[in-house]
This record gives structure tokens, sequence and C-alpha cells, in this order.
């Protein structure tokens, strides 16, 4: 010991020492899982009472396609028959008969390039996309080649001509290895001949929607309301009325819950400087608005990305997000487009694929951040549009939204007063002190997320993000 003692030219206390006689600067307890939650801050929010929000519509004589969601398994195919009720002809068929034309649909693939149907064909065949994807095209006016749409999983098409026997207008081609399941006119026709009045009963059904959609539908699907002019003089005027749907769409509140607890000691003797119940709360309260992010997103029954209708879905025409394909999604959300909703990897995606076509991608501020542009229309991120492991590799979605109650857009639903609110919609409320002297708190979060016409959310679907460019 006295060698160790001659060996230290210390000449004062030492740091390690006198750091003990020191009060530490403490910060409160970081978190990473915190996010900047721009879904919560953008949304307007409208205020619910007695916890559930009617929107009220005009009556919809024709309502947006749905898709048919469509499962393989080991032997080929899943389709659940009800699933057919999704395609307009077939909704008015009983179960039994459901279940045949399920049971006779036919497994098919298709390589890139191959063609599905043909333009000027007689229509033979009925589709349902099942995987992969497929683009639609007619030759113009001009000689050209035109795109007029792109098809994904759960679309279809060419249920018409199994009634009607018309040919074909454009042609189908896969652009992707493409699985589909068909319905040949041959088997729809044995079906038919089973139920002795069925086949008039269709075409009934097909000639009856043409006329209604003609004489009673305007072009977003609800019922006309008649009006004229450039008229001139004592034209008599059509009377007119502006019907309301029979059961309006209604969203409760939904909710997020925890229970912290704290044991009374703690509380009472290390609250100085930090307030431990207080960062308990705190850090509880950052996690559940986090997953009411992921809720308002991914809920199957009220998120964003699972109430989109098929007319406002589009899928990437070649894997990775192009300014062509947001320009698609622009093109179907139009009125007031508030913000882009994007993963993380799917902007640098975007602007990797800006970069290659030397058109970088604008940057302006939003609440003191940087965030790029489209078309004047911020891209904001969020890691709640999650990423999924696919075939053609790592894909993700992309939304588009219009906001506000007053342009019929996407809303944020809270009711706020509630007992032990502590934030708008979020309460705190003491549970008890147990046996063990352990305070418990329940912790609240009462939310839930609007859209209130169908043409205020789009979304651009399988969007590559492992896309990179060799510029060499």
């Amino acid at each position: 010991m006295a060698e160790e003692v001659i060996k230290d030219n210390r000449q004062s206390v030492s740091t390690d020492g006198a750091r003990h006689l020191a009060t530490t600067t403490k910060t409160v307890p970081q978190m990473i899982g915190i996010t900047p939650r721009w879904l919560l801050q953008l949304l307007p929010a409208v205020e619910v009472s007695s916890g559930t929000y009617r929107v009220n519509r005009r009556k919809v004589l024709d309502p947006p396609r749905s898709k048919v969601r469509v499962e393989l398994n080991d032997r080929g195919k899943v389709v659940n028959p009800g699933e057919l009720r999704a395609i307009r002809i077939f909704s008015q068929l009983d179960d039994k008969m459901l279940s045949k034309l399920a049971s006779n649909l036919v497994r098919e693939e298709y390589a890139p390039g191959d063609v599905i149907v043909q333009e000027g064909d007689k229509g033979s065949q009925f589709f349902i996309m099942v995987r992969g994807q497929a683009q639609v095209h007619t030759t113009g006016a001009r000689g050209r080649d035109l795109i007029l749409s792109v098809l994904s999983a759960g679309d279809y098409f060419g249920e018409v001509a199994l009634i009607t026997r018309t040919d074909r207008t454009a042609s189908v081609r896969a652009t992707v290895k493409t699985i589909l399941l068909s319905l040949e006119s041959r088997k729809f026709d044995e079906l038919l001949s089973s139920i002795p009045g069925l086949r008039k009963s269709l075409q009934e059904t097909v000639r009856r929607r043409l006329e209604e959609k003609a004489a009673m539908v305007d072009a977003s699907g609800e019922q006309k309301i008649e009006v004229k002019s450039g008229h001139s003089g004592e034209v008599e005027l059509a009377p007119t009325f502006a019907d309301y749907a029979d059961e309006p769409a209604e969203y409760p509140l939904s909710l997020v819950q925890s229970i912290v607890r704290l044991h009374t000691r703690v509380g009472d003797l290390y609250n100085d400087p930090i307030d431990q119940l207080r960062e308990q709360l705190r850090l509880t309260i950052e996690t559940m608005m986090e997953r009411q992010e992921w809720e308002m997103i991914n809920n199957p029954e009220f998120g964003l990305l699972n109430v989109a209708v098929a007319s406002m879905r589009c899928p990437t025409r070649t894997g990775p997000p192009t300014p062509d394909d947001l320009d698609e999604l622009l093109s179907r959300v139009w009125k007031k487009p508030a913000f882009f909703l994007a993963h993380p990897r799917a902007i640098a995606a975007f602007g990797r694929e800006c970069t290659r076509r030397g058109v970088p991608p604008p940057t302006t501020n939003l609440h003191g951040v940087p965030v790029l542009t489209w078309r004047g229309v911020p891209i904001v991120p969020s890691d709640k549009l999650e990423i999924s492991a696919g075939a053609e590799g790592p894909t993700t979605n992309i939304l588009l939204m219009r906001t506000g109650q007053s342009e019929q857009g996407v809303v944020k639903l809270q009711q706020t007063g509630i007992p032990g609110e502590i934030l708008p919609g979020v309460s705190v409320r003491m549970m008890g002190i147990n046996t063990k002297a352990i305070a418990s708190y329940l912790v609240t979060a009462y939310f839930n997320v609007a859209a209130l016409v169908e043409d205020a959310l789009g979304v651009l679907e399988n969007v590559e993000v492992s896309n990179y460019h060799d510029y060499d």
C-alpha cells in the first residue's frame, strides 16, 4: 500500500472522488420509440359527443367497386363464396350458387408480357386477380398503345361479358408473374342451366344496372339532382330533391388503455428533482400515442389503409415509387390534397427515383422541420406504414389525403372533458393501492379517424423500397 501511495503523483483531489460530493445534472428518461406522429399533428380534430360520430351522406345508388379477397393455399386457391357478392352481377345469388361458382374457378399463371385477353376477342372468360399485376391496354386514335389502368390483387374483369358475350374493348397484359382465377363461359352456362330463369334474371340485372346508371346516377354514383341551365323563357323546371342515405356510417370512439403501477415508497422518497409518477405516466402516454397512430392507419375496421375504396387505390407501375405514381395518386385525390404519408424508406426510394430522372423534389418547412414535397404537397414520414416482405422484395404503401370536416376530408375524432383528463381525450384515474403498497393508475386514450367521403383518401400500393441505381 505504501508503494502505491508513493507512485501517486497527484497534487489535488481526484475528479472521481470529487464527483461524489457534487450534484449531477439529470435528464428525464429518454425513449427511442417516440416519433413525430405527423398524422396526429396534421389531422384536424372533431369533437365527438356521446362517443359516436355519424357521417350523413347523400344516397349512393352505384357504390364504388370492391376488391375480391382471395388467398392461396397448398391446393391452389381459397375463395370465400361470400366474397363474390362484391361483384355486382353476382350480388343477388344465393350461397349455394356462389359456392358452385367458387368451386369452378380455375387457377391460371402468366409470365411478364403474356396477353391475358386480347382486344376485339369475344368475351368468354371472367378473371379475378390473385397475385401480380397487369395493365389494361387499348390502341388510341393515333395508333399509339394507351394504358387505361393497372390491375392488382383483388381486381376482376370480364364479368359482364359472361352475360352479354360482347367483344373485348381492351387488352390485358401481365407485367410481372401473375396468378388469376378464371371462369369459362361454358362452365358458367352449365351453372345457369341448373336453375331455370337464372340467366334471364342476371341479364335483367345487367340491363337494369346500365339503365339506372344512365338515368338516375351522377358521375359520383349518387342519386341525381335535376337542374337545368342555359335556357331562356318560361321553361318548366323538373322537381327534384337530395335524398339521404338510409343507414349513415357511425364511428364509435376506440381506445388504448394501460395500467401504470408505482410503489408508494418510490413516489414518497425519490421524487426530487424529477417526479416519478409524472415520468411513468409520460412514457406510458407516449407509447399509447404511438399505438393510437398505428391503429388509425392499420386497424382492420377503421384504419385508413383498410377503409380506402378500390377506385382510390392504385399500384405502382414498375415497383419503386416514381413521380408518375405520385401524379397518379394526385389525380385520384385532386380536390385540395393536404399531405402524403409514407414510410421513411419509401420517401428515400422516391427521392432516388427523382434523382435518377433529374427532378429532385423541393423541400418545405413543416412546423420547423424540412420535408420533401411533390407538386407542392408535403410528403411526411411515419413508420406506422409498415414494410412487408413479399416475393418481389420489401414493399409498403403511401397514403394521400384531403383533411378537415369542412372539406369533406379525413378527420381525427376525440371527446374532451372526460373524467381525469390530462390531455385532450386522455385520462388518468387512480385505481387504488394494494396490500403491497403499490398504487395503480388507469390511463385511457379515446380516439378514432374517419374519411367523410371516398375521394378524400387514396393509397399507392405495392411500393418497393429496395431499388437502387448504379450511376456509373
